[in-house]
């Protein structure tokens, strides 16, 4: 077939030219920016079930990438990890969650001593979690080996990168695509120092600000924060110390720990994330904070639309 084209070098752009290379299409990768200083990079990062639309869609990618990433697990030096997750908030019984839970390995419900104060109900499980400035260099590395390189180049519209085009531009797929319903979904975490920790501590909350922390080998990421239709990427001095306060009360190893680094990322927000073929074009993006958690699913399809065209 027709070179390939994929726009965007973060972990859906990634993912899917590495399905399109080892299926054997020719394939080149354009991006504004290097994998390690696009949004995907700030991520914390973890696998979760998706609510997202389209319903029909979302369950079959989530699932593909929890077998994805459970066998990535098993590769040194991928970063990541099956590890011990803690879920908490006004949650319902195990057998009243929504179909997408039932996915998650070796989920249970916490007795009464393995909450925190001031949550009522949690779950515990044991997800992939991905630590994601050493699991881009590796999918990097992995589209290297297929002879695939990263070219910096910007495209100002689908049609510059020829017949064939897959577009993983992101929160860039607003202008590229003409998409005015793609927009931005602000974030802010916290890096510091790991005191210790291996264990992921999640919130589940409708509220602006939760609780979260995923420990990596070396540093803890502390969230978080969403805040719909903000561009300015400055980190807020007064978010940070919401964001520490709230997990040193759950978790008091936290407390004392070095800060290491403050990050502001925008998501590419949408109502529905968006992985379908327009002519020359397959999109695939509007994956809102779950890009991580859909890479391999919507990968995959993206990379089959694009073979089947």
């Amino acid at each position: 077939m027709t070179g390939v084209v994929v726009i965007g070098a973060g972990v859906s752009g990634l993912t899917t030219a590495i399905c399109l290379a080892e299926a054997g299409a020719e394939v080149r990768v354009w991006a504004e920016r290097p994998p390690l200083e696009t949004t995907s990079a700030l991520a914390g990062a973890m696998w979760g079930p998706s609510f997202q639309q389209p319903v029909d869609k979302t369950p079959a990618w989530t699932e593909q990438s929890l077998r994805d990433f459970t066998a990535l697990a098993g590769v040194r030096g991928s970063g990541v990890r099956m590890a011990p997750v803690l879920t908490v908030g006004e949650l319902p019984p195990v057998d009243q969650l929504p179909p997408q839970a039932t996915m998650i390995p070796g989920l249970r419900s916490c007795t009464a001593g393995e909450l925190p104060d001031g949550y009522p109900a949690g779950f515990r499980a044991t997800m992939p979690v991905i630590d994601m400035p050493v699991y881009l260099r590796y999918l990097t590395g992995r589209l290297a080996e297929a002879g695939v390189e990263i070219e910096m180049r910007r495209a100002s519209a689908l049609s510059e990168a020829g017949p064939v085009v897959v577009n993983c531009a992101g929160l860039g797929a607003r202008e590229l695509a003409g998409d005015d319903s793609v927009r931005p979904m602000l974030g802010q975490l916290v890096a510091v120092a790991n005191p210790g920790l291996d264990e992921v501590f999640l919130e589940l909350a409708a509220a602006r600000e939760t609780t979260q922390y995923v420990p990596h080998h070396d540093r803890v990421v502390c969230g978080g924060i969403a805040v719909p239709d903000v561009w300015d990427t400055t980190p807020d001095p007064g978010v940070t110390e919401r964001i520490l306060e709230r997990c040193g009360r759950v978790e008091p190893r936290l407390r004392e720990a070095k800060v290491l680094d403050v990050w502001v990322g925008l998501r590419p927000d949408r109502p529905a994330v968006r992985v379908e073929a327009e002519g020359g074009v397959v999109h695939n993006y509007g994956h809102g904070g779950n890009g991580v958690s859909l890479s391999w699913g919507c990968a995959r399809e993206a990379a089959a639309l694009t073979l089947q065209g």
